[in-house]
């Protein structure tokens, strides 16, 4: 048997690694399915792509693109874009892989897969980003589809970019085809409530976490990683709720208020300068200090690898919330068990985006939509039903939330593995 994917040499922290480790976990608890378990260690598909356009000043520049299928067993491919200037194919395999656990865990009829374009957007006009966008679209247009893999928003990329993708591929088709992205304007085909659905899973499975092990949210203090679509939501929701944001931290800065920010002049100020830097409302912090914060609830919304065995050593957080895809390392996940500081997961703790891009598909198809009341009332109960097995698995085996939850979607992965047997 042929080792899998020599071409990618991943170490043991780098997100691939992440990944492989995390499955190495999960085995013991799998049964006769374990006789299946190689199938999640090598992507179904991955494409590569070369994205040539012309700039503004008439140069041609030349971008890499992915497009990667971890596993499509149980349903198409679901899964972001992300437009990163450290995008990477391993990268991309391994947000691949995480979604096809995420969608199993909260139990969508999807597989995973994952997209990104190295590129650094900022450094591009409008009609560059549009230009860009669209043929890798079309480069990529052979293998996405309403019922082969549908892309949507990740970093860097908005409704603005769907609706481009959506575009592009209904031009080439030769038909509107609104169901080929998710994430879309609202006009487009787009759902009520999905720009602040992942925010919003944070927030669910955050409250019946913190209920769990007896933190009251009127006054617990949030340090949150990453204050964008994800960590913005998910900071509103706890201070709704009665919690104090404390500190929060992007790519252009770190800023810290023991008493809370007031968000109503937070939120306006991030949105109008792109960061959180420059707030007049908090004092800044060194980026490294962010992890030394005192709070109850410590949120990590930006990037994969963010939480490592030092940092690990040093939150004082009672319960860690990932909002973003792997941002814990295997030894990191180790330490803060020995420590008692709960972890809950990405592969469920972040799931209400993919959940409500669940529900945008199937509006799609029916042509017809649901109001936000409705759309957060379902996204509640399948969060909130979701954790309640995953957390009774991990209290059977007296394993971590995140080796149960893979336990959870990885028998559901390899049931329809098994069931769909091997063609020819």
């Amino acid at each position: 048997m042929s080792s899998p994917l020599s071409f990618v040499h991943p170490t043991p922290d780098s997100p691939w690694g992440t990944y492989l480790s995390q499955v190495d976990r999960v085995v013991p608890y799998l049964g006769n399915l374990a006789r299946w378990a190689e199938t999640l260690k090598r992507p179904k598909r991955t494409l590569i792509v070369d994205v040539p356009i012309e700039l503004d000043n008439g140069t041609v520049a030349h971008f890499e693109g992915y497009r990667v299928q971890h596993n499509l067993s149980r349903g198409p491919g679901k899964g972001g874009v992300r437009y990163h200037p450290d995008v990477t194919l391993e990268e991309v395999m391994a947000l691949s892989a995480w979604m096809t656990v995420k969608t199993a865990a909260v139990n969508l009829p999807f597989g995973g897969a994952k997209g990104g374009i190295r590129v650094d957007p900022k450094q591009l006009s409008i009609k560059e980003l549009e230009r860009m966008t669209r043929r890798y679209t079309s480069e990529i247009g052979l293998i996405i589809g309403p019922q082969k893999d549908i892309p949507a928003p990740d970093v860097n990329t908005n409704g603005q970019i769907m609706a481009w993708m959506m575009d592009t591929y209904s031009m080439n088709t030769g038909s509107t085809a609104t169901g080929v992205v998710t994430g879309k304007p609202l006009h487009l085909g787009g759902s009520a409530g999905r720009i602040k659905a992942t925010g919003r899973g944070v927030f669910v499975t955050g409250r019946e976490a913190a209920r769990r092990i007896g933190l009251d949210l009127n006054g617990a203090r949030v340090a949150v990683q990453g204050f964008g679509n994800v960590g913005g939501s998910a900071a509103e929701l706890f201070a709704q709720a009665g919690g104090k944001i404390v500190a929060a931290q992007d790519h252009t800065g770190t800023i810290y208020n023991a008493n809370g920010f007031d968000l109503g002049d937070l939120i306006p100020h991030v949105t109008h300068t792109g960061g959180v830097a420059g707030f007049k409302g908090a004092d800044v912090m060194n980026s490294e200090e962010f992890w030394d914060v005192d709070c109850d609830i410590l949120i990590p919304a930006a990037l994969e690898g963010q939480i490592t065995e030092d940092r690990a050593r040093r939150i004082k957080a009672r319960l860690v919330l990932e909002g973003a895809n792997g941002p814990t390392v295997p030894k990191a996940d180790d330490m803060l068990f020995e420590r008692n500081i709960l972890v809950v997961p990405d592969v469920i703790c972040n799931a209400g985006g993919v959940t409500v891009s669940y529900f945008e598909w199937v509006q799609d198809f029916s042509s017809f939509f649901w109001s936000e009341d409705e759309i957060n009332v379902r996204l509640d109960k399948i969060m909130v039903d979701a954790l309640k097995k995953i957390w009774d698995t991990a209290d059977r085996h007296k394993i971590t939330l995140r080796t149960a939850t893979f336990a959870v979607a990885c028998e559901r992965i390899l049931i329809a593995r098994e069931e769909r047997g091997l063609y020819p």
